[in-house]
């Protein structure tokens, strides 16, 4: 059994999908607390440390081998979370891959609060393969209202058409999507630019962390 914990309930159907389609004899129990997000957006990530090694530590008390925290702007937070199995986030193997495609690197994000997190992250991949990145960032604007509403296709289609604004103006190796969120965009764009987004890597990463690949 894997834990996932989730900052919106939109998240479940996604990676219930790919358990479906990859992993299907992975068990997954889903922890949503949408209120997490919107304290690290309002105060910062280290304001809700206590909550999420909370929640890490209710996941593991009923019975998870591994915990795979699917928000990029708290992830950092969850994955130092002590704990006496792995506590995973699933941005860092779209992070390691976006390093390996080559220096330069967009980043686009629905929400400000993402950008720090997921550029730390992109620089600690770097370190760890010892090579630079020049990292661009770019808002999806409207796009997180639509995903908050529901419009999960409505918030889709204004990523994928920032994708290929990117690639038309941008010397960019790699595009990443750096919430879970942008994933379905991933299919509406006509780029030849690799485009990377977390959910199924991650996913794959934790499978692996409790035995199931």
């Amino acid at each position: 059994m894997l834990a996932l914990l989730h900052t919106s309930p939109l998240h479940i159907p996604v990676f219930d999908a790919l358990r479906d389609e990859h992993h299907p004899g992975l068990e997954l129990r889903h922890f949503v607390d949408e209120e997490l997000l919107a304290r690290a957006r309002r105060e910062g990530p280290d304001a809700v440390v206590d909550d999420v090694r909370a929640v890490v530590d209710k996941a593991v008390g009923e019975g998870a081998p591994a915990v795979l925290c699917t928000c990029s702007t708290i992830g950092a937070v969850a994955e130092t979370a002590p704990a006496a199995v792995p506590v995973l986030r699933s941005d860092r193997p779209m992070a390691a891959a976006a390093v390996a495609a080559g220096a330069r690197i967009t980043v686009l994000a629905t929400v400000e609060s993402t950008f720090g997190p997921t550029a730390a992250l992109l620089q600690e991949e770097a370190r760890r393969a010892g090579r630079e990145v020049h990292i661009r960032t770019r808002l999806v604007e409207g796009a997180w209202t639509r995903f908050e509403s529901g419009d999960t296709e409505g918030c889709a289609r204004l990523v994928a058409a920032a994708i290929d604004t990117v690639t038309g103006t941008d010397d960019t190796d790699a595009i990443v999507l750096a919430q879970g969120s942008m994933a379905p965009a991933q299919h509406l764009t006509t780029t030849t630019i690799p485009v990377l987004s977390s959910p199924g890597p991650g996913l794959a990463a934790a499978a692996v962390a409790v035995g199931i690949d």
